[in-house]
């Protein structure tokens, strides 16, 4: 069985995907492994950004400075470290795989960034007594550390994120992908319960504590998960469509294989707006929480109640995808934010309802996240899908990098009304519905949920 036309093979209890067989304890531990990587993965995740918030907060930085540093920073570095990494990822043979090595690389660049963020708020402090008269002030100062330590940490992470979905795609059976990013889902879930419940109202208070456990357990964590998977046997790379290749012939090649097909371009672009459209409500929640009174740890709580929703109707989500196709449950997701977006830019104008509003769009919000984790891997072809799937996230991250530092300057001139950021949200919900239509439009030309072939 080449790589190319991998199939399911099921014989009682066993599953191969390409080179690879698993027996159904050996599909388990793959599963147990990698769910544990996504445990530290988004412990950091779920906490990482939040803390960097809320020491751009405590330090002074502004509604822009914050829409640069947390919007429009990681899409830039995005841009520039995905379609490499993503291509040569794709292209490279090695006895630790195409995938693992990638990953590996990355993971004392993360914890060296997490423990120097850690640490921005002293630094900043030496800094500033150091430079004396000629300093920016301390405010400043911390904030220049925070975003040198965040723009490495975010280096790492995209890094991770190029080439992960793509390992994924590599090791666990297609006909079950829907049920494992349920559970991938699960994990991440979990990990936002921990963290907003018990942790996020201590966070101002003992970051220091808090990131250099988050960065011991993502070091150990992940490091393991890329120990024990194993990838299988992959075909030749193939020769290149000329002798003089070079890098402008691969990124020209880059660029047609992404951008040729209209129908993949259609996907990048609704998935693009569908990715951003719950970033400017986020990016400013915890401000907005504070405007309306709402303590640090009773929003936390709240955010750990939608991610305890979310976790209760992950696996139904993700076994409902398998059987209906995820094209279709992000579209009625989509639909579902629109309308809480909708509702909230009405409503939410004080603690009890901006309460309701942060829950309902949280919920909403997941349930797009899980319909819409195993999507790509649905659509796009096997062969090339680290360099598909980053085009798309090119286009997110140039969407992201154009829209919150706009965001940010549109709040500071509205005199900080975050309830404007539900707008923001509802029209983007709207774009990502109408670009997924004419994406679904075609998907039935192509085969549709039972014949579908990935152009």
């Amino acid at each position: 069985m080449s790589y190319r036309d991998r199939k399911i093979s099921r014989n009682g209890k066993v599953w191969q995907v390409g080179t690879l067989t698993y027996t159904m304890g050996g599909l388990a531990a793959l599963f147990c492994w990698l769910l544990w990587g996504d445990f530290a993965w988004y412990m950091k995740d779920r906490s990482v950004p939040q803390i960097v918030q809320l020491l751009l907060g405590k330090y002074g930085a502004s509604d822009s400075i914050v829409g640069i540093l947390l919007g429009s920073l990681p899409p830039a570095l995005t841009i520039l470290v995905s379609p490499v990494i993503s291509y040569k990822s794709d292209r490279h043979r090695g006895p630790w795989g195409r995938r693992i090595p990638y990953l590996l690389a990355s993971i004392p660049v993360v914890v060296f960034a997490v423990a120097g963020l850690a640490f921005s708020p002293k630094m900043g402090g030496l800094l500033h007594r150091s430079l004396g008269a000629h300093s920016p002030g301390l405010n400043g100062c911390v904030v220049g550390f925070i975003g040198l330590f965040w723009g490495l940490a975010e280096l790492a992470f995209f890094t991770v994120n190029a080439v992960y979905g793509a390992l994924v795609n590599d090791v666990v059976p297609p006909e079950i992908l829907g049920r494992f990013f349920a559970m991938f889902r699960a994990v991440s879930l979990i990990a936002g319960i921990i963290f907003n419940y018990w942790l996020l109202g201590n966070a101002d208070v003992h970051s220091i504590l808090i990131l250099l456990a988050i960065g011991l357990l993502y070091g150990i964590g992940f490091g393991l998960m890329c120990m024990k998977v194993k990838e299988g046997a992959y075909p030749p790379v193939p020769p290149p469509s000329s002798p003089s290749s070079g890098i402008l012939l691969s990124v020209g090649g880059y660029f047609r294989d992404c951008f040729g097909n209209s129908y993949y371009f259609w996907f990048f672009g609704a998935m693009a707006m569908a990715w951003t459209m719950a970033g400017p409500f986020n990016l400013y929640a915890m401000f907005f929480a504070k405007s309306v009174s709402m303590s640090l740890g009773t929003y936390g709580k709240c955010i750990a109640l939608t991610y305890a929703v979310s976790l209760v109707i992950a696996y139904p989500l993700g076994a409902l995808c398998d059987r209906f196709h995820p094209l279709r449950v992000t579209m009625a997701s989509i639909g579902f934010y629109a309308c809480v977006m909708l509702w909230g830019g009405i409503y939410a104008r004080d603690f009890n309802t901006f309460g309701i509003a942060l829950v309902a769009q949280g919920v909403v919000s997941g349930t797009f996240l899980t319909a819409a984790s195993s999507l790509s891997q649905r659509l796009l072809p096997r062969t090339k899908f680290a360099e598909l799937n980053s085009a798309g996230a090119i286009l997110a991250s140039i969407a992201t990098a154009l829209l919150y530092p706009f965001v940010g300057l549109f709040l500071d001139h509205a005199h900080h009304t975050y309830r404007y950021t539900f707008y923001f949200g509802f029209a983007l919900a709207l774009m990502a519905l109408a670009g997924l239509a004419v994406v679904h439009s075609r998907f039935l030309k192509l085969g549709g949920p039972s014949g579908y072939v990935a152009p």
